[in-house]
């Protein structure tokens, strides 16, 4: 089987227990590194930085520049490790999906879970919290190998259903947290940009970094409807009835601005924004993430 194909939803969606997808994904992802321009990242990905002015040149690590040609030093333990939370949006709107194999949410868990599982495996703890219209359930960070069947089995039984509040809860978590982590949120963001941008300032205020990974169905994003068509909102079941075909081209831009705002105000504030779609292959976000930990 091809690279592409580990990582391609409609194929993650035969394999049914959340363990095995995990693997799966991030099997996929790896090798995928490996055979890319990427080549050699994987390594300084687990045990490797790059050289900066300052470090001591007896650090270097001469086998690593034989592969790679760059000069890199090993890591010491303390710079190595880093805490995780994977932060779950559990809303109704997340269970949605037109014509895609995993809903918002089978995907938002589906990438969680490999997240977990790259990062359980490099011995960084990981920890889970879920929230809705406030935070719901938190299970704490732990870098055991036990740890990535407690939050498997954490993501495995949650079920999306009834509002959310996206810029409380993120508030709720930047008070909870005491230590420097790294905050992964799984939201479709359908909130007041302005609210959010504040929240995700808190979160950077207190010195944590943030992936944030907009999830939104791939129909969201490119409208395939025509002709006259009834649309109910998931979390209020509010319906209204619009003209498909003349509404196309406004909407599209609509979501294309609210994707690029959010970019921008994530930018300003330090805040990595990673958009998908659920017909996108889960490395772009792996990469993401791995993009943001090298910053690290």
């Amino acid at each position: 089987m091809s690279v592409e194909k580990y990582l391609k939803p409609e194929v993650i969606n035969q394999i049914k227990r959340l363990d095995l997808r995990a693997q799966f994904v991030v099997k996929g992802f790896l090798q995928g590194l490996h055979a890319s321009p990427f080549h050699g990242f994987s390594v300084e990905f687990s045990e490797h930085r790059r050289y900066s002015l300052g470090d001591d040149p007896k650090d270097i690590d001469w086998l690593v520049y034989a592969k790679t040609d760059k000069y890199y030093v090993k890591k010491f333990e303390a710079e190595t490790n880093i805490t995780g939370y994977l932060v779950m949006d559990l809303s109704q709107s997340m269970a949605y999906t037109l014509r895609q194999e995993l809903t918002k949410f089978d995907y938002a868990i589906c990438l969680a879970a490999a997240l977990c599982y790259l990062m359980v495996h490099q011995q960084d703890p990981v920890g889970l919290i879920t929230f809705d219209t406030q935070v719901r359930d938190c299970l704490p960070p732990r870098s055991k190998r036990t740890q990535l069947g407690n939050v498997l089995a954490h993501l495995a039984n949650l079920k999306p259903q009834g509002e959310t509040n996206v810029a409380k809860s993120l508030a709720q978590i930047a008070a909870m947290l005491k230590n420097r982590s790294l905050v992964m949120v799984f939201s479709d963001l359908l909130v007041d940009p302005s609210e959010l941008s504040l929240s995700l300032k808190q979160l950077r205020h207190r010195g944590h970094d943030v992936i944030l990974f907009h999830i939104l169905d791939e129909a969201e994003v490119n409208f395939p409807f025509d002709g006259s068509v009834e649309f109910e909102d998931p979390e209020t079941g509010e319906k209204m009835v619009v003209d498909a075909s003349g509404y196309k081209s406004d909407y599209r831009k609509t979501v294309a601005d609210y994707r690029e705002g959010l970019k921008r105000d994530c930018f300003k504030s330090g805040v990595d924004y990673v958009p998908l779609d659920t017909s996108m292959q889960f490395d772009k976000a792996l990469l993401g993430y791995l993009l943001t930990r090298r910053a690290r």
